[in-house]
């Protein structure tokens, strides 16, 4: 295995190349997580994982309580599941609590007052009462707390990752734009007979999903992506070796142990031919194809993410599978205008690529998409 085979599996395990996924709610089961602080574009995410889902249609999955955004695995956004929801916070909950436990005390969330605020909460959304998080504030000032800020935040979180809240139906801000809401956990949870039986059983599950759909990986970067230790990650992988020897295969890559699924699995699609056309994908600055790795993210051939910097844009240009430059989106005028930058000029292949990837972007939105401008570094 050398860096273009790990470049072309990682492309066919995301489902950026085939097999797609059959829907956003498929796409995202194969990724167990997607990161989403940004709603907007994760939505891109999963859709363009998929045979041609809409923004719209990943709307309607998170309105019907498919696809949940809420806080797990390291304490940002992310879309989950919901029949992965309630077995992941058994394993993020502890973690995350520990982490979160400075910005509690420096915001007066003893024991008691996140008690009291869980039952304020709960109380607010039961019976499909779904609320926006500033109906909640108004729920906790008139018993007694404060709820502004970053207080405010966080007593939400505290009920998210204690399995009291969960997200609800979005409902259209006076601008036009989405708004998340917040649902009752019990509402909104199935409890399933399949979930792993034990904390064991749910590292080995995670850990087998993870290397099934962002392999070849090394344990390092699955740490890191979910929030678990290194050991944590061993035990999972060595109780789903134990279960199933032939799940993952190992290569050793760069000095590093990388795992994978192995070929002819049924997961696998058509071998990604680089040397031809070539493949424009933009995704979004945390795509999983970028997040999902850590110490292995050098495979990616750029920097990523990245911060803005002025007129700068941040999600990420690639060209089969590597990074080449930036994009941004602005909407207007019923149109959707995309600016380009690359670090050098794509030529005539590159550009008609650009323009189907473009082209796609449009489709997903329901809007004409265009190009602004490619752009070289420096020329900004």
């Amino acid at each position: 295995m050398d860096a273009d085979d790990v470049v072309r599996q990682r492309l066919r395990q995301q489902q950026l190349r085939p097999p797609r996924a059959v829907s956003a709610e498929a796409a995202l089961k194969n990724l167990l997580a997607v990161q989403s602080q940004e709603f907007a574009y994760a939505r891109w995410s999963l859709a363009q994982r998929t045979a041609g889902a809409s923004a719209a249609d990943v709307e309607q999955a998170v309105a019907d309580g498919l696809i949940l955004r809420t806080h797990i695995l390291r304490p940002t956004w992310h879309f989950v599941h919901r029949d992965d929801l309630r077995w992941l916070l058994t394993l993020s909950a502890p973690r995350l609590h520990r982490g979160n436990g400075a910005i509690y005390r420096q915001t007066g969330i003893d024991a008691d007052a996140a008690s009291r605020s869980a039952r304020v909460l709960g109380a607010a959304v039961a019976g499909g009462a779904h609320k926006t998080r500033e109906e909640l504030a108004g729920e906790l000032q008139r018993h007694g707390f404060e709820a502004k800020g970053l207080g405010l935040a966080y007593l939400i979180m505290h009920a998210e990752i204690s399995g009291v809240l969960a997200s609800g139906t979005p409902v259209r801000s006076t601008s036009g734009a989405l708004k998340q809401t917040y649902a009752l956990f019990e509402e909104r949870v199935p409890a399933l007979t399949g979930d792993p039986a034990d904390r064991p059983a749910a590292l080995a599950e995670l850990v087998r999903r993870y290397f099934r759909s962002r392999g070849p990986a090394t344990v390092k970067d699955c740490a890191d992506w979910s929030g678990l230790t290194i050991a944590d990650v061993r035990l999972g992988l060595g109780r789903s070796l134990e279960a199933d020897p032939g799940v993952l295969e190992t290569t050793v890559l760069d000095g590093l142990d990388f795992h994978f699924c192995p070929a002819g699995d049924g997961t696998a699609g058509p071998d990604v031919e680089f040397g031809g056309q070539p493949r424009i994908d933009l995704v979004q600055c945390y795509d999983e194809y970028i997040m999902g790795y850590s110490q292995s993210r050098y495979f990616l051939g750029g920097t990523a993410p990245a911060r803005p910097d002025g007129d700068t844009p941040m999600h990420v240009v690639l060209r089969d599978g590597r990074m080449i430059g930036s994009w941004r989106h602005v909407l207007a005028a019923g149109r959707c205008e995309l600016v380009i930058r690359t670090e050098q000029d794509p030529g005539p292949a590159g550009n008609r690529a650009i323009d189907e990837a473009i082209a796609g972007y449009g489709t997903f939105l329901g809007v004409p998409a265009v190009r602004a401008g490619v752009k070289l570094k420096g020329h900004f």
